[in-house]
């Protein structure tokens, strides 16, 4: 009797390791490119890049600057745009913040910044760490799609 316990509980242990290993989610491995902001012509700046993630899915959930206090991410539908708390990341995606579409918005800037110029920001993950980005600023109706 004693040994259907023993072997019992080792085929527990056994199966409880190998879900364990089927179940476990990778972590997310984010890359960022395409990096820019058109330069602004009044008060309010747009950014836009690519998040592209290599590992398991992930969440932006905040981005932050020294050029505002007030940077929001916001997402388009139907030709309207407004603010949201986070955009997924997928696993073996990307994220794409594009001109008409998802992006980045820096409200009350504290300067305007100029073409040629680079803009500091810091993106938050929901599990990724912090990655800093400069976002070299365009023309005001530079579209990387269109060049």
């Amino acid at each position: 009797m004693n040994r259907h316990i023993v072997l019992a509980g080792a085929l527990a242990v056994t199966a409880g390791l190998a879900l364990t290993g089927c179940s476990s989610d990778s972590g997310p491995e984010l890359t960022v490119t395409g990096a820019y902001m058109p330069q602004p012509v009044g008060d309010m700046a747009a950014g836009f890049l690519v998040v592209k993630n290599s590992g398991g899915t992930d969440r932006l959930t905040s981005v932050s600057s020294s050029l505002s206090d007030h940077v929001t991410i916001h997402e388009t539908k139907n030709q309207a745009m407004r603010m949201v708390s986070s955009f997924e990341v997928p696993a073996g995606g990307a994220l794409d913040l594009e001109r008409g579409g998802n992006h980045i918005m820096f409200m009350d800037l504290k300067q305007r910044p100029e073409q040629g110029e680079t803009v500091s920001v810091e993106l938050h993950f929901e599990k990724a760490d912090p990655i800093t980005v400069e976002l070299p600023v365009k023309e005001t109706t530079y579209n990387p799609k269109k060049q």
